[in-house]
């Protein structure tokens, strides 16, 4: 929202959660985790870019494992909405990744060369909101591929998840 929160946190930071509830922050992979094994949910991602373009992508799923799961994203359902197509997808069936705590399947640390915690795979990322603030250099900020690419860091990024109906 305002790059007041940093993310290239450690792997105890997204497990617990950070940041203020009023501001920017991170709920935490153990709080989603329960929320997403309790009942079945989906996922509303809010996107803005600093023209004040906004967009949006529901996923009709969305699910993570538990910490000896390394917080895999189990499930990411079938998306629509505005923002340029599903590059979460890409994402599904990857474990979370922290600067020290390396499980994606890249050669390199993703979270390292990347900056921020997140689901990466092989090529790292097509989306990633965990980035750097008004960082443009290619894949450091905050992004969301068909949206606005890898050399663009989105103003504003907001995932929300909700019971399904």
């Amino acid at each position: 929202m305002d790059g007041s929160v940093e993310f290239n946190r450690s792997w105890t930071e997204y497990k617990n959660g950070f940041g203020n509830l009023d501001g920017e922050f991170f709920l935490g992979l153990d709080k989603i985790h329960a929320i997403t094994t309790e009942r079945r949910q989906e996922l509303l991602v809010l996107l803005e870019d600093f023209e004040g373009v906004e967009k949006f992508e529901t996923f009709d799923e969305f699910a993570i494992g538990d910490e000896n799961q390394q917080y895999v994203l189990h499930t990411v359902g079938k998306a629509y909405g505005t923002a340029g197509g599903d590059p979460l997808v890409y994402h599904k069936g990857q474990k979370f990744t922290t600067f020290d705590n390396d499980n994606d399947p890249a050669l390199q640390n993703c979270a390292t060369e990347h900056i921020g915690g997140w689901w990466y795979h092989a090529n790292c990322h097509h989306s990633k909101l965990t980035g750097i603030y008004k960082d443009n250099r290619h894949g450091k900020g905050i992004n969301w591929h068909t949206f606005r690419n890898h050399n663009y860091s989105l103003k504003r990024a907001v995932m929300m998840i909700r019971t399904k109906k």
